[in-house]
């Protein structure tokens, strides 16, 4: 940001001259300057009158009847009220540190918000949904592990006795021993 005031000048045929830069550049990139937080002044060519308010003002103007506008009808209506108000005076200091304390807020909530999540909003929502496919992804292969030895488990064996994935010992996931065929189970009889 430049130490000293930059100055602007604006023409007759309202063109706006950048002496820093010697070039004209266009209103947009006055809002650029803004938006960088560079320190300028508007003067007027001739007469070397302070512009900059004026200049400030047409591009709120501008930007107020594109999208979503800041300034609503009843708002607008307030201000030009204390336009000649005894309390005039005191009503552009006001909307200035009212617009002051705003945006402190505004900067503390993105550090709290940042302190407690530890990290920027678009950051947590990538590490979530990252989270959230790694999860999805394992519960798939579990499912389909699972399948495939439920499959392989009721495969009958080449010599057809035992099932694919007995052990040695002839028990089929650790549990009791196979019954011979035709024995009674748990002491109810088939009907």
């Amino acid at each position: 940001m430049a130490t000293s005031n930059r100055i602007i000048k604006k023409y007759p045929n309202r063109r706006l001259y950048d002496t820093e830069i010697s070039s004209y550049i266009t209103l947009e990139e006055v809002r650029q300057l803004v938006l960088d937080g560079e320190i300028f002044e508007v003067r007027d060519a001739k007469t070397n009158d302070d512009l900059t308010r004026s200049v400030l003002l047409q591009i709120i103007a501008e930007h107020e009847q594109l999208g979503q506008p800041m300034f609503s009808v009843p708002l607008l209506t307030q201000i030009i009220r204390f336009y000649g108000d005894a309390l005039q005076g005191l009503m552009g200091p006001y909307l200035e540190r009212s617009m002051q304390v705003f945006l402190e807020q505004q900067q503390q909530f993105r550090k709290q918000l940042t302190s407690v999540v530890g990290q920027t909003p678009w950051t947590m929502l990538n590490d979530l949904t990252t989270r959230n496919m790694d999860l999805w992804q394992n519960l798939q292969r579990s499912l389909v592990e699972s399948a495939n030895a439920r499959t392989a488990a009721t495969k009958p064996a080449p010599d057809g006795n035992a099932t694919a994935g007995n052990s040695d010992t002839g028990h089929a996931h650790g549990g009791a021993p196979p019954r011979p065929v035709g024995a009674k189970s748990g002491g109810k009889s088939p009907r």
